[in-house]
């Protein structure tokens, strides 16, 4: 072990402790922890290996110290945010950028390398003094194995630490077995609640700072509490995974894996899919009679010349808002079992049960909340009534409790092998529900990066607007847009048999405002998809890719939901509207010259062209074109 930390750590370690971090014969490791022991100046370090006893004693000091309350099933356990502190810190996560690359980063929320690590060693200096904390060590994706990113994290949130045991793989095990080539390719993740209230709640929020360094793969986490802020190994890591993905020549994605099932040819077919918020991403990785891999995060790799995916995670830190039994079943009938969840911001009611928006149960008139002692009416500071649970309240769940999980590709080193990519936004214009690409470079450029969520009267603002959300990955993006989406192209165009590339639009509306079909429908849209992959269903052509035939979804929505589907609905669906994509490439070109002026010319001549195409076939054809009147 270095002499530099030695005394220093063992002053702050148990015997125990201390012969855990020595076994690893890490030097970087040691640099690390001794380093943030020092300039932190916590009471103590606890270390943990992957063993059960260091699980369940994370448990219950996460009990002890007040950072979670144990509910009415014992193994279930509610954790509550401060009243600022319940999402994520958008203007205050920064990357720390050193100069020769900050005119190449200035689009992406940076700040300048030496001027921002000034600011988080003085925020974070001295900050958990009189604190007890932990060390892990987790793989993003599977231990040993060609996706696997160790990583190591230091905390004094005990709650932080309970959240990363659930959602990922301990690798305790991993470091210890890792070549000494091995030993410096690590990230690692520094967090700390700060000065905390009566109420166990981060204090001082103005100071709360994400930096994050991907030169040096570390991120800074001060102040915070949220665990989309202070859990290191989600986003946070998914940032210097795409930085790194980026230079390294494979993808990290902000994606689901799923397969979808053909019971009649005994056949399993993996898909990924990236939709912004609110678009319908988890509901299509849940879709009823399919399986699930992973529901956020997806790493891909080139495995001897196949494309192959793994879900980065263990578990799930799910939005529980409007969770119920008849639109979720397979999430809500596990949130009722007595099995290991930490609920968070949700109402505690006077039964010690959690509630919250949308459940689809009778709800208490009072309890227990993030604003504390709470009643129906009750207003805050500001004259705002507070509702029985937060809109962004959460559940933190192990993903392998799922009924429906895919075991096999859920554990497997190798990933599965990927045959179809879904991208999906939200229009209520322009979209198709589905439409397959011809290429996979047509797939990024007329798919992915054209993604957009239109904002609806029950959410924000003015309605209809459109926000751009390329690959839905725009928040994690951590390097030039316009390289990121050529690295995207790059990494398929390197596998011979590529995955097929397919739209998705669940809120096209009809003519009077109203949805055409019903949410279920997204199973027929897959299932075109998976048909297409065998090659099964034939499609007409459009001036952006194929759509199916009427004759194939009313066999499929009678087969899957025994629904009539007509042909009147069909044509309206899927009648291809010239002038609002030409609207939508042109907002593309617009929002990727302003987010990257560096974007290669080629990518907005591919742009200029397809609006080419689009005009003259408006031209030929008129402004709808309707399934089938196409001809290429």
């Amino acid at each position: 072990m270095s002499n530099n930390y030695e005394n220093l750590l063992k002053s702050k370690m148990s015997d125990e402790s201390y012969n855990k971090l020595e076994a690893l014969k890490n030097p970087k490791v040691i640099d690390f922890v001794g380093f943030f022991a020092e300039h932190c100046d916590p009471a103590s370090i606890y270390v943990c290996n992957d063993s059960e006893k260091d699980i369940q004693y994370v448990r219950d000091q996460a009990i002890a110290k007040g950072e979670e309350e144990k509910l009415a099933f014992p193994k279930q356990t509610i954790h509550w945010d401060g009243y600022g502190d319940q999402a994520r810190d958008k203007e205050n996560t920064k990357f720390l950028v050193r100069k020769e690359n900050y005119e190449r980063m200035k689009s992406l929320n940076s700040v300048e390398y030496e001027q921002g690590y000034a600011e988080i060693m003085e925020i974070s200096k001295g900050i958990m003094k009189g604190k007890d904390v932990v060390v892990q060590f987790f793989s993003e994706g599977p231990t040993e194995s060609p996706f696997t990113i160790p990583c190591i994290q230091f905390t004094d949130s005990w709650y932080v630490a309970h959240s990363e045991f659930i959602l990922y793989r301990s690798a305790y095990n991993h470091f210890l077995h890792m070549k000494d080539s091995e030993k410096g390719d690590f990230f690692r993740f520094i967090h700390s609640a700060g000065e905390l209230d009566s109420r166990g709640n981060s204090v001082n929020l103005d100071k709360r700072r994400i930096y994050m360094d991907t030169q040096d793969n570390i991120v800074y986490s001060m102040n915070a509490q949220y665990a989309g802020n202070s859990v290191g190994l989600k986003k946070h890591s998914m940032r210097l995974a795409i930085n790194k993905a980026g230079k390294e020549g494979w993808l990290c994605e902000h994606m689901f894996v799923m397969a979808a099932m053909d019971e009649e040819k005994n056949r399993k077919t993996y898909f990924c899919g990236a939709y912004p918020s609110a678009c319908g991403k988890t509901s299509t990785a849940m879709i009823p009679g399919e399986k699930i891999v992973g529901d956020d995060i997806a790493y891909f790799r080139n495995i001897n010349g196949e494309f192959r995916a793994v879900n980065v995670e263990f578990g799930m830190f799910g939005i529980i808002k409007d969770v119920n039994a008849k639109d979720d079943p397979v999430i809500f009938e596990n949130l009722m079992k007595d099995q290991e969840v930490i609920f968070s911001n949700v109402l505690v009611g006077p039964d010690n049960k959690p509630y919250w928006l949308g459940m689809g149960v009778d709800t208490p008139d009072s309890g227990r909340n993030h604003f504390g002692e709470w009643k129906t009416g009750v207003k805050d500071a500001k004259g705002n009534e507070v509702g029985l649970a937060h809109g962004n309240a959460r559940y933190t769940m192990r993903l392998d409790y799922l009924e429906n999980i895919d075991k096999e590709g859920f554990e497997a080193k190798d990933g599965v092998k990927v045959e179809g990519i879904l991208y999906g936004g939200r229009d209520s214009d322009t979209t198709v529900p589905v439409e397959e690409s011809p290429s996979w470079k047509d797939g990024i450029l007329l798919k992915a990066a054209t993604l957009e969520s239109e904002t609806t009267s029950a959410t924000l603002g003015a309605e209809g607007v459109r926000k751009p959300s390329p690959m839905a990955n725009l928040d994690f993006v951590s390097y030039p847009l316009g390289e990121y989406t050529m690295n995207n192209i790059k990494f398929g165009e390197t596998i011979k048999n590529c995955p097929k590339v397919f739209s998705n639009n669940y809120f096209l509306r009809g003519p009077n405002g109203e949805f055409l079909t019903s949410k279920l429908a997204k199973k027929v849209w897959l299932h075109w998809a998976e048909g297409r992959i065998h090659g099964k269903y034939d499609a007409y052509d459009t001036p952006t890719g194929k759509i199916p035939l009427y004759k194939d979804l009313k066999d499929l929505f009678k087969k899957h939901l025994n629904e009539d589907f007509s042909e009147d609905d069909y044509t309206y669906l899927f009648t291809f509207r010239c002038t609002k994509w030409i609207e939508k490439l042109e907002r593309t070109k617009a929002f990727y010259n302003k987010m990257d002026p560096s974007t290669p010319k080629e990518i907005f001549e591919y742009w200029d062209n397809a609006i080419a195409r689009i005009s003259a076939a408006k031209d030929k054809y008129g402004d709808e074109i309707k399934p089938g009147d196409f001809k290429g």
